[in-house]
């Protein structure tokens, strides 16, 4: 799914991919799917750290892939990797980026 990062070339989303190789999951998205509570915690996390995982639910990939379409629409950001249940999630922050882009 690393083709989803549009706005970033090959060298940005590496770049993010490298950076978020020791990142913990900061959100869960449960069974239930992606609730109003899990898109205002990714946005919140997103906010504070403009790079972030999150750990999906075990369900079919196809799914999966869904939810993770969503996310990206609701939260305005980017998918940079998606690695079995965990994706990577940009979005840069409007006034004060923390991360700066090759």
């Amino acid at each position: 799914m690393r083709g989803n990062a549009s706005s970033l070339n090959g060298r940005q989303a590496r770049h993010l991919r490298a950076l978020a190789h020791h990142l913990d999951p900061v959100v869960q998205v449960g069974k239930e799917g992606v609730s109003d509570a899990v898109v205002r915690a990714a946005w919140q996390a997103l906010h504070d750290h403009e790079l972030i995982k999150v750990k999906l639910p075990q369900l079919e990939k196809d799914e999966r892939r869904e939810m993770a379409q969503h996310l990206r629409r609701a939260l305005s950001a980017q998918i940079v990797d998606e690695i079995g249940r965990v994706l990577v999630l940009y979005r840069r922050h409007p006034e004060r980026p923390k991360i700066k882009l090759p």
